[in-house]
């Protein structure tokens, strides 16, 4: 007929992403899908690759090392463009699939749209079992990719080529859905990628997708103008939504209207520059002084964007006023509720315009805006004081805060910076001050080691015109490295600061700071290790085709800085820094101490844990 067209399963399904657009921060129109992350296997390879390599000049894909990293840049890829548009990564069945269950996770807990598609296992069992197979006795429908139903908004595995007519769609309006954002899965078991039917021609029609602006309702509406309105210390808690509804502009209209400090979430940094009147600082765990203390005495908190993470909340300890409100600016009505939160389900620019109108004139008193300035003006002088060229630690070397001031004080407005996981967050969430808007890209929401190359990767790829700057430990990067690789390979530059402290050692600042004796996280303190070998990470770079140093002091590394950033291809610079120097400011949170232990320190850390949390909020 006419008005069909005969495709493979694994054909529609590139010739639909193909068809989908999506509207951009600038009004233009781009393809929704800016491409393919792939390692082929014997699960997608000759289907589904075939699709991908026939269409390689609408809907390129790109070569990842492991599947995890690759779809890691993905989730980074996203976020970048503000959840605009979105990156597939594909694997064949097996351990290709499981790889990429860790990125889901990070897509999910941080609310990016991820595609990801596997191949799975045939659904005529006539082959069975099939390499890599992993056969469920009493259920001959599980297979690995079921692990995906606990890390995506959305889980498909497509029996039949017609199935693709519904889930393909809601794939798509999931990942795009601001309240229900987060990765899709489709499992395309190899005969069924192979199999063709013929397809409505109208199916593939270009389609035109707008991130949906849902509007608060009137009551709520009305019962948060009440709460803010009668505030006499108000505070808002910047979160990632902001950034993906595009609201900076609206928040910083409303703080400075209503003359209310702004403090950010690790998501929500660089939602205002570091240097606007009304910014509060970063709050919580991985916060300073001044964010924290402003949460302290808030009687009124409006949450804007953000999923109140235990290390936002200080595990709910930060608010410290018995009659605090919590305002939930939220698309997501799961947030916007939490800890009997008063919701405000709506989109965040949307939301902040309308609640703006409803209060009028009304402005905080000027008492709260000084006391937020005298905060602010400590703990820039704390992070000045630390992140100057003279080392602050007993060694003598350098800091983690010196290396985040030096790169700080030679940014400028094209400097992306992108840390996760491990010391990092804390020292760039302080230390790194955004000198301009969405320049920011942390991943604590799943703290995944590792995301750090790969995301620098995708980073680098969505916005090719900034220098993606990536704070890496040695830990992470010994966790995960190949996609340094993959950014030579496709010419997406980045740079790489590697601080080496000898193994994970934040987490044995916890350990010890608990009471316990450090053991198994610095390399030095596990008793089997009978060759401490110390890893040349210049050399590797080198050896995978990028650039590489090693520095010694934060002079010689501000002078690699600058070359890197004159450099055409992608750099690691690599210095030796003091594994118990850290930031400090941050707020309680609640981690589990044992209740028994013959270690004093324990006792005594267990004892501060219990009365850390009489100021936990209940609910």
């Amino acid at each position: 007929m006419a008005d069909t067209i005969r495709l493979t399963t694994s054909q529609a399904i590139v010739k639909y992403l193909i068809a989908q657009k999506s509207v951009q921060i600038d009004g233009t129109v781009a393809p929704l899908f800016g491409g393919v992350f792939g390692i082929f296997g014997h699960g997608n390879v000759t289907s589904l690759g075939h699709a991908l390599e026939r269409a390689k000049g609408e809907l390129p894909t790109f070569r990842g090392q492991a599947e995890q990293g690759m779809a890691l840049a993905g989730v980074a890829y996203a976020k970048a463009k503000r959840r605009r548009q979105i990156m597939v990564a594909t694997s064949s069945v097996g351990p290709g699939a499981t790889n990429m269950v860790t990125a889901a996770g990070v897509a999910h807990s941080n609310r990016l749209p991820l595609l990801l598609i596997a191949g799975d296992t045939f659904t005529s069992r006539l082959p069975d079992p099939v390499l890599q197979q992993v056969e469920h006795f009493g259920d001959p429908t599980q297979t690995v990719n079921d692990s995906f139903r606990a890390v995506t908004r959305y889980w498909d595995r497509i029996t039949k080529p017609e199935q693709l007519t519904s889930s393909l769609p809601h794939a798509i309006q999931t990942m795009l859905d601001p309240a229900d954002c987060g990765p899709a899965f489709i499992g395309l078991p190899q005969d069924v990628g192979a199999e063709a039917w013929d397809f409505p021609v109208s199916f593939f029609d270009e389609r035109v997708h707008d991130i949906a602006r849902p509007r608060p309702d009137r009551a709520q509406l009305g019962v948060a103008i009440k709460a803010l309105s009668a505030a006499k210390k108000p505070m808002i808690i910047a979160g990632g939504g902001v950034h993906y509804s595009l609201a900076e502009a609206e928040l910083a209209a409303f703080a400075s209207k209503h003359n209310i400090p702004v403090v950010e979430t690790v998501a929500g940094k660089a939602c205002l520059e570091w240097d606007h009147p009304n910014y509060g600082g970063p709050v919580g765990v991985t916060g300073g002084t001044s964010a924290n203390a402003l949460a302290g005495e808030a009687d009124v908190v409006l949450a804007v964007g953000t999923r109140l993470l235990d290390f936002t909340t200080g595990s709910w300890t930060i608010f410290k006023n018995p009659d605090v409100k919590i305002i939930g600016l939220n698309a997501a009505r799961f947030d916007a509720t939490k800890h009997h939160s008063m919701a405000l389900v709506a989109d965040a620019r949307e939301g902040l315009a309308e609640l703006s109108a409803g209060l009028g004139d009304y402005a905080a008193d000027d008492d709260w805006s000084t006391t937020m300035a005298n905060e602010v003006a400590q703990h820039n002088a704390y992070i000045d004081k630390i992140a100057s060229k003279e080392s602050t630690s007993e060694s003598g070397l350098p800091t983690y805060a010196q290396v985040v001031g030096a790169i700080d004080r030679l940014a400028d407005e094209n400097t992306f910076a992108l840390a996760a996981a491990g010391g990092f967050p804390g020292e760039v969430n302080n230390g790194w001050r955004a000198k301009t808007l969405n320049s920011f890209d942390c991943e604590y929401g799943f703290s995944c080691m590792g995301y750090e190359t790969s995301g620098g990767w995708g980073a680098s790829m969505a916005l090719p015109h900034k220098d993606v700057v990536v704070f890496c430990g040695d830990g992470s990067y010994m966790m995960l490295n190949s996609d340094i690789y993959s950014s030579v390979l496709h010419g997406h530059k980045m740079i790489v600061i590697v601080c080496d402290n000898g193994g994970f050692a934040v987490i044995n600042r916890l350990q010890t700071n608990m009471g316990g004796e450090p053991f198994n996280n610095l390399i030095k303190d596990n008793p089997t290790v009978t060759n401490p070998v110390a890893v040349d990470y210049a050399a590797h770079a080198r050896a995978v085709g990028a650039n590489g140093e090693t520095v010694e002091s934060i002079d010689e590394l501000e002078a690699a800085f600058l070359r890197a950033k004159e450099a055409n291809v992608t750099t690691i610079i690599h210095l030796v820094t003091d594994a118990y120097s850290w930031t400090e400011g941050g707020s309680f949170w609640e981690v589990g101490v044992p209740e028994v232990s013959d270690l004093a320190g324990v006792a005594e850390a267990k004892a501060e844990m219990v009365a850390g949390k009489a100021d936990q909020r209940i609910g």
